[in-house]
């Protein structure tokens, strides 16, 4: 583009915005990359979208990168021939085909703001989220995807010349209006639109090394960020002006929070030795006699190889505590006919009926993908022809029939596999499975509001932990902390061996100390990297990678320690914030003196105390007691 330079004016400029042909028609999408800006021409602010070629640049369409093993320069144009992992929403509609780049020039498009009408959040095929723009007259513009982010940072370039309101009969809907310098109260936590993570699903579609640890907006500064006034074409990394008032959100579960209090040294802590022994603790019916002391010492120490069959089931549910051994076989019986009934389900449908059936044909091909790539390192799962494969696919099959609304989501299989393996059975792994689901289902919820809630958690968290650490990963554009979203999707599946999962999940599903313990362990993991964290030369780039390249590298027993320590920490803190203690579920409203957060803390430290002593004496003492 050619342009008088005395009248041109450059506000913003976003690269890696793909322009979307035929975004409707999901088999013939073309998506065009290219660049959005906010430009001022003779003084009239306008939108501009241009591709890259026009650019004098080359624009092939980059969806994977492979890492070459000398770390010497990536192929671009790799592409690994299957959908990537961590798609986090159901994805089941007919693989699309990639169509080259054609020539773009006839796309681009130049809108100015006065004729700007409204902006909507659109969804189309394999879960993306588009902006698409409309003109006063009535046309809309194609839709634009934010491959790498730039939506928060395009508004607030937008907001120095019109107001954006949400339409009250269309929550998607933005109508756009005159700028007027008194109309800050239109605040950008109204917008929703900030969130670059709304746009995770279709990153990790794409990306998968890089998306994993894309980008949800910051907590901590959030409100400081949308609220600064824009200034000229710069981005996030701004110095905060101290003297800004802080904001408050309306939105249920964002806060600010500076701990400014000492949280007190952090205690040693010992794990213990793992469950040995199960028949000492049944009764002569076969009732689990103290179904806490068992939770206790599989937090304590986990469970040994030969009683994870059977105690799996009680922590999963399959099984109630107080059950007899006649009960048990009751319920094996019923829970059998059960499954089959489903399994009978899905087996019977005919080719044809299947053509008719795209939904359930999606699983299907997504199962049969995902489980020829599961854990075929353990032998359970190695080689062709397995029947373990088998056992994998007809579970999550069923699991389908179990819970058609949710379906089947990549993930779960890595979820699957170690029940599986314990259980070496596939009705018990099937119900190990729903019990399992019924704690993590949200997580695969194509709102994504779970995850997006647990990384808010994590950040507060951490915030009370190690403000610094936390400055310091702002400072990075990493304060969204979205590099934890495949810990915390499949419960750190990916970042241990097999057998220390078996541990870690094993100690996370007794439920003790507090809630969220899981974030406790991510917390853990953050801070034994601070060291190599603050201070260095890394940027967003390379502390991604960092994280990236711990999988495998923990010592599981370190992170437990670390974990439960910080637990231990925070509970002694008696002007602990209130979202901190929410986040622990250490706090229930209530107006009795017994029930208050202080006496809470109070009888938490009695029962810690009394399990550390557990933990240093013999196999004989009392065994730590957690509320």
């Amino acid at each position: 583009m050619e342009q008088n330079i005395e009248d041109y004016k450059l506000i913003f400029e976003k690269e890696g915005v793909y322009l979307h042909t035929n975004a409707k028609r999901s088999n013939q999408d073309t998506t065009i990359p290219g660049f959005i800006r906010i430009v001022e021409r003779a003084g009239v602010p306008a939108l501009e979208w241009s591709p890259l070629e026009d650019e004098g640049r080359s624009a092939p369409a980059v969806l994977y990168t492979k890492k070459d093993g000398d770390g010497v320069e990536e192929d671009a144009n790799y592409d690994p021939g299957y959908e990537p992992d961590w798609a986090v929403i159901s994805t089941v509609k007919k693989d699309r085909e990639h169509v080259p780049v054609r020539d773009s020039g006839q796309w681009s498009f130049s809108l100015p703001l006065s004729e700007l009408y409204s902006l909507r959040r659109a969804r189309f095929s394999l879960g993306r989220n588009f902006l698409v723009f409309t003109s006063r007259g009535g046309h809309p513009l194609p839709p634009l995807h934010f491959h790498r982010g730039g939506t928060r940072e395009l508004f607030r370039a937008m907001n120095r010349y019109i107001i954006l309101d949400q339409s009250p009969v269309d929550g998607r809907l933005f109508l756009a209006y005159p700028h007027d310098p008194g109309a800050l109260s239109q605040s950008f936590d109204r917008l929703q639109l900030f969130d670059d993570g709304s746009d995770l699903v279709s990153r990790f579609i794409q990306d998968p090394y890089a998306t994993t640890f894309g980008g949800f907006s910051k907590v901590t500064n959030f409100f400081k960020v949308a609220l600064r006034p824009p200034g000229p074409a710069t981005h996030s990394r701004a110095a905060h002006d101290p003297s800004f008032p802080p904001q408050s959100d309306e939105e249920p579960g964002f806060e600010l929070i500076n701990c400014g209090v000492e949280l007190g040294p952090r205690p040693d802590v010992t794990r213990g030795r793992p469950l040995d022994k199960w028949e000492e603790f049944l009764d002569p019916e076969g009732r689990v006699k103290n179904p806490e002391r068992i939770k206790e010492i599989v937090f304590r120490g986990g469970v040994t190889p030969t009683l994870r069959r059977e105690v799996w089931k009680f922590l999963l549910g399959f099984y109630p505590w107080n059950s007899t051994h006649k009960e048990r076989e009751d319920i094996l019986r019923v829970k059998t006919d059960e499954y089959f009934r489903m399994k009978v389900q899905w087996k019977s449908v005919s080719e044809e009926q299947e053509m008719r059936n795209s939904l359930l044909k999606g699983y299907r091909s997504l199962i049969e993908r995902d489980v020829s790539r599961t854990d075929r390192n353990n032998t359970f799962f190695s080689g062709n022809d397995n029947p373990g494969l088998t056992l994998l696919n007809d579970v999550l099959m069923t699991y389908c029939m179990f819970n058609f609304d949710l379906g089947y989501v990549q993930g779960m299989s890595d979820l699957l596999s170690p029940l599986l393996f314990v259980t070496q059975n596939e009705v018990e792994s099937f119900w190990c499975l729903t019990g399992f689901m019924e704690l993590v289902h949200q997580n695969f919820e194509e709102s994504q509001e779970a995850m997006k809630k647990q990384l808010l958690q994590l950040s507060i968290l951490l915030k009370a932990l190690d403000p610094e650490l936390c400055d310091f990963l702002d400072s990075q554009d990493s304060g969204s902390l979205c590099f934890c979203f495949r810990w915390l999707l499949i419960w750190f599946k990916r970042e241990f061996s097999f057998e220390d999962i078996l541990t870690m999940w094993e100690v996370v599903w007794s439920r003790l100390p507090c809630d969220n313990f899981h974030l406790l362990i991510a917390c853990s993991i953050l801070q034994s990297q601070r060291g190599e964290l603050i201070g260095s030369d890394h940027d967003f780039n390379t502390i991604l990678k960092h994280i990236n390249e711990l999988t495998m590298q923990l010592d599981l027993q370190t992170v437990l320690r670390g974990a439960e320590a910080i637990y231990l920490q925070l509970t002694q803190c008696k002007e602990l914030p209130l979202k901190v203690q929410q986040v622990m579920g250490l706090y229930v409203p209530s107006s009795s003196e017994e029930d208050s957060p202080d006496s809470q803390a109070s009888e938490t430290l009695r029962l810690l105390a009394e399990s550390q002593a557990g933990a240093a004496s013999c196999d004989s003492a009392p065994v730590p007691t957690y509320p």
